[in-house]
């Protein structure tokens, strides 16, 4: 299976990294008086809702200024109460991740009350001042900065296009990496971008048959990559990896970063960079990358609770730094879990209302070691019937796996290490073997299949 590699830190779609936000109570809540800008929201939104809600980021307005909060108010109390703003899909008791997006209590009463109550100023002169964003790199300049050779045109109207772009380097040795932050040139067509690395020059082969900037392909970059630095989604921020573990980037590699991009109504231009970082200190662990997938998927027409799973048994045991659930527009819920071979469960997330705009990788605060027999297990849940706001099409029709954004997919990333590269290894390949088996069943079933 193409997303099984060393060093794997996928999935673009988020990817190692979530928006840091503080998680401490802000706002004065539902108290006797009624709260202010000044006072109680101010605050909450500068420290919730600035990092995406302000010029050039990828929400449709800022909310920097009291003038900016006043009109947006309904939408925002709206939101807010639904709770899809802050997007965070993970349910809280499975799995403690870092960096919540979540409104305390506190703040999310003092928004509603604010709201409700005409969204009084109070005395703007006493307000915070509003955040102020780094406008270079988050993490410091960068040891390595790489651009993608050239500008991509990207089409007005039309579908989702998956675009692998080549970057050779030279670096002299080989390096561990710490940490990578994607800086995409348009942040109103890049819906996420994986960072692969390939050391035998296959990219280079599907770009020069391939005209113009990149080369397209369908369910991964088109080759066995030999390693990944991540990639990035909207909102997201970059995260160093624990002390002592790195992402191997050998010499002579070459870059592909694979762009996801979606048409915004006019012709766009795009054209990103990737900072990469090395390790601070030595690193003696590696990186790698196991997933659960299901490809068998023909979602019926009109269904509205189509299931999927998939599982796989450790041979070895593992620590997991992060998880990344994945589906698409039909996509509706994601549980992952971890069955011990003493037969305890252990929740290792719960996506219960999926939102194919906010997909996050969940880095665990506290990694998780699982023994060796541990089964891991993914269920998935689809909704292809009318009533599904988000469904492409109208009237629905029969969906199958695939990498559009029309198509559907079923799949989890996990973000692993061990204690010695060759185990590392050995698990990868394993699971690509146990991945590889399934595949000729699902191709064979899919077959008889055809036209159904």
């Amino acid at each position: 299976m193409k997303l099984l590699f060393l060093s794997a830190a996928c999935l673009g779609l988020g990817l190692s990294f979530t928006p840091s936000l503080n998680s401490a109570p802000l706002g004065q809540g539902s108290g006797s008086k009624t709260p202010t800008y000044a006072k109680d929201v101010a605050p909450v939104l500068h420290k919730r809702c600035a990092n995406c809600h302000r010029p050039g980021e990828v929400a449709p307005f800022s909310l920097l200024t009291y003038a900016d909060a006043k009109r947006w108010a309904p939408m925002i109390a709206a939101v807010v109460k639904e709770g899809s703003m802050p997007p965070w899909k993970a349910e809280p008791g499975h799995g403690d991740f870092v960096n919540p997006r979540i409104l305390a209590p506190a703040e999310k009463a003092a928004i509603l009350d604010w709201a409700k109550n005409g969204a009084p100023s109070g005395d703007l002169t006493k307000a915070p001042k509003p955040p102020k964003f780094a406008d270079g790199w988050k993490l410091g300049e960068p040891d390595v900065v790489l651009e993608v050779p050239q500008t991509f045109d990207l089409y007005g109207e039309g579908p989702d296009i998956l675009r692998n772009f080549v970057i050779p380097t030279s670096l002299g040795k080989d390096y561990m990496v710490g940490a990578v932050e994607f800086r995409p040139g348009n942040p109103k067509i890049v819906h996420h971008a994986l960072v692969f690395l390939d050391n035998k020059g296959e990219a280079r082969k599907l770009d020069e048959r391939d005209p113009g900037p990149g080369y397209s392909s369908f369910g991964g970059p088109g080759f066995f990559p030999s390693g990944s630095l991540g990639g990035w989604a909207p909102g997201g921020q970059p995260e160093w990896l624990p002390d002592g573990v790195g992402r191997y980037f050998a010499n002579n590699s070459d870059v592909v970063v694979q762009v996801h991009y979606h048409p915004s109504g006019k012709p766009e231009k795009d054209r990103s960079k990737i900072g990469i970082y090395f390790v601070r200190k030595p690193a003696t662990k590696f990186v790698g990358g196991i997933a659960l997938e299901n490809w068998d998927i023909q979602i019926p027409a009109g269904e509205r609770g189509y299931h999927r799973s998939a599982s796989y048994t450790l041979p070895l045991g593992a620590t997991f730094l992060s998880i990344t659930p994945h589906m698409h527009l039909l996509g509706k819920e994601m549980k992952v879990r971890a069955i011990l071979p003493d037969g305890s469960k252990k929740s290792l997330a719960w996506i219960k209302n999926w939102d194919f705009d906010w997909q996050d990788t969940l880095i665990y605060k506290q990694p998780i070691e699982l023994p060796a027999g541990t089964r891991l297990e993914m269920e998935a849940w689809f909704d292809n019937s009318s009533d599904n706001p988000l469904n492409p099409h109208s009237p629905p029709k029969k969906v199958t796996y695939g990498e559009e954004s029309t198509d559907e997919m079923a799949l989890c990333i996990f973000e692993i290490t061990t204690n010695k590269i060759e185990e590392l290894l050995y698990l990868i390949q394993d699971d690509s073997r146990h991945r590889k088996v399934v595949e000729r069943a699902i191709e064979a079933y899919q077959k008889k299949k055809i036209g159904g």
